[in-house]
């Protein structure tokens, strides 16, 4: 009753009905009725059979003349056309191919794959490669592994030149600045970790530390050179007993060793003497426990700068006994590597059986490695052999114990840093050792090789079984870098770091050797292809032009006939 007088009353509000639309609505059921018959659905399909079949037949048609248009153009082109063609696509092709080789040699990537993988990949949808996970973080390894992978770890040089008795003077002669920003920058971050601390201005017992300790760190952070000689000199003037005043004099400006040991003398001086103050009282606060290590830190420095300038000036017994002397009083700084200052002096001096004894306490498995470490014992082994060494009578007999352990020493020497050969038999040029390393990189590399070069060549016999050898490493060691042999694997991250370390002039040795890139393979062919058919295009165009309508007859042998038959 409800529902009677709701619907009554909804179509008295929308008033009478259409007549015209309800007729219009019965037509419309009939038609549809009506097509729903299936003779009504095969006329339908017969319809859409023709339109598709005119469609099929048509566009073969217009295909073909417009392809014997293009033909009936390329026919009358003259050979001037396709040499000027073939020329411009060998020019641009080998410009392409000449910044991919350069972008290569750069950067270390094709610059075409770059520009493909991060820009074109997510245009056409591609999903964006991301590279992948460290082993470290996958599935299944365990926290210790984690530790134990390998770092691509920045060291301080234990052998690196002065600034300016070295660094400079080399800078004046050639023109070319030696230090890259990088790692001077990584120096003045030395310098502020090691001679300056947050509580200058607590130090009581001398009211001018303060004012000239703000200027030394001020100073540190200088990126001009005078800058940082003139605060140096302004610390002097607050207080004369400023070691780190003298340090930053003699590292930078004083353009001889001479100068630069009056300067650490000085230091020196001043030094002991601020050690002493702070031994006195750097149990009364964690403040002065700060102060002591600072001043530890000063100390240390000077005196390993001193013992390296009696080395560079001749005195090798003497700088031996002062470094000696330091690892003794400071025991607990072995990080800072005095013993690779120690070794070197050592070969020096060709005392052979104390470099010895060094690397027994050092050459450890539980120790860290360093190029200086494992080359300096493959040395020692090789100089018991090398002297009566040759491949030819080795393939014939074979080799010996002795030899055996020496081929074997150099092998694992070059399988933590396999750059080292190269720069020790003259393979590659030297340039002056960065303040900074990269172990097993290039960088740590050439220090080694700027200092052994001649302990290598004092031993007669030692480059020649290094040259016959050491290429065999790389058979032993697992392709693809996956792991090492005796050694963690190779890291990746070397190339980067060097670069970095390393000046713009010298080339950075690469290891592994990258494969070039598909892009530079293919430029190099387009550009020999196309210079080659430019060539033959200027000196025999008749023969080329018929070379040309074969080539047509091959990709288009319909419409090509005809053409060339009128042509």
């Amino acid at each position: 009753m409800a529902e009677g007088s709701g619907s009554a009353g909804g179509a008295s509000g929308r008033g009478p009905p259409c007549p015209g639309a309800a007729s219009a609505f019965r037509r419309w059921e009939q038609l549809r009725r009506r097509a729903a018959t299936p003779w009504a659905r095969g006329l339908l399909a017969a319809a859409a059979g023709l339109g598709l079949l005119y469609a099929v037949l048509r566009v073969p048609v217009r295909l073909r003349d417009g392809l014997a248009a293009v033909t009936m153009f390329l026919s009358t082109l003259t050979p001037k056309f396709y040499f000027a063609l073939t020329v411009t696509s060998s020019f641009i092709s080998g410009l392409i191919f000449v910044f991919e080789w350069w972008h290569f040699r750069k950067y270390g990537t094709s610059f075409i794959e770059q520009v493909s993988v991060s820009h074109l990949r997510p245009l056409i949808g591609g999903a964006e490669s991301s590279p992948p996970a460290p082993a470290a973080f996958s599935a299944g390894e365990s926290e210790s592994s984690r530790q134990n992978m390998p770092e691509c770890k920045v060291w301080r040089n234990p052998l690196n030149l002065f600034r300016g008795a070295e660094y400079s003077r080399y800078m004046w002669v050639t023109g070319k600045e030696p230090l890259t920003y990088y790692d001077m920058n990584l120096s003045a971050q030395d310098h502020q970790t090691f001679f300056t601390c947050d509580t200058d201005a607590l130090r009581p017992s001398d009211t001018a530390f303060p004012v000239f300790s703000t200027v030394m760190q001020k100073a540190w952070r200088e990126r001009n050179p005078q800058a940082r000689i003139k605060a140096a000199y302004q610390a002097l003037e607050l207080n004369n007993d400023c070691a780190t005043a003298y340090v930053l004099l003699a590292e930078e400006e004083a353009t001889t060793i001479v100068d630069a040991e009056k300067y650490f003398k000085q230091a020196l001086k001043a030094g002991e003497m601020i050690y002493r103050k702070s031994q006195n009282c750097h149990s009364q606060s964690p403040q002065h426990e700060a102060q002591l290590r600072r001043d530890t830190n000063v100390l240390v420095y000077v005196k390993r700068r001193l013992a390296m300038c009696a080395r560079k000036l001749g005195r090798i017994r003497e700088a031996v006994k002062m470094m000696r002397d330091l690892m003794k009083e400071f025991p607990l700084l072995s990080m800072l590597n005095i013993h690779e200052n120690l070794l070197e002096a050592l070969l020096e001096l060709q005392a052979y059986a104390d470099v010895q004894a060094v690397l027994a306490k050092y050459d450890d498995i539980s120790l860290p490695k360093s190029a200086a470490i494992c080359y300096t014992a493959a040395l020692l082994k090789a100089r018991a052999v090398s002297e009566r060494f040759s491949p030819e009578t080795a393939s014939r007999r074979g080799l010996s114990t002795a030899e055996i352990n020496a081929v074997e020493a150099i092998h694992r020497a070059v399988e933590f840093n396999p750059h080292v050969p190269k720069y020790l038999l003259e393979m590659k040029s030297l340039v002056l050792p960065p303040e900074h390393i990269l172990k097993r990189g290039d960088s740590e590399a050439v220090a080694y090789a700027f200092f052994h070069l001649q302990h290598w060549k004092r031993i007669e016999g030692a480059l020649n079984l290094l040259h016959c050898t050491w290429e065999g490493t790389f058979r032993m060691i697992p392709y693809p870098l996956e792991k090492g042999h005796l050694f963690y694997p190779y890291p990746s991250c070397t190339e980067t770091a060097d670069r970095e370390l390393l000046p713009t002039f010298h080339e950075v040795s690469v290891y592994p050797q990258k494969e070039l890139p598909f892009f530079i393979h293919f430029t190099a062919g387009l550009c020999s292809f196309s210079a080659m058919l430019a060539l033959l295009t200027h000196q025999f165009p008749e023969l080329m032009v018929i070379f040309a309508k074969a080539v047509l007859r091959v990709l288009w042998p319909v419409s090509a006939p005809s053409v060339l038959a009128s042509s």
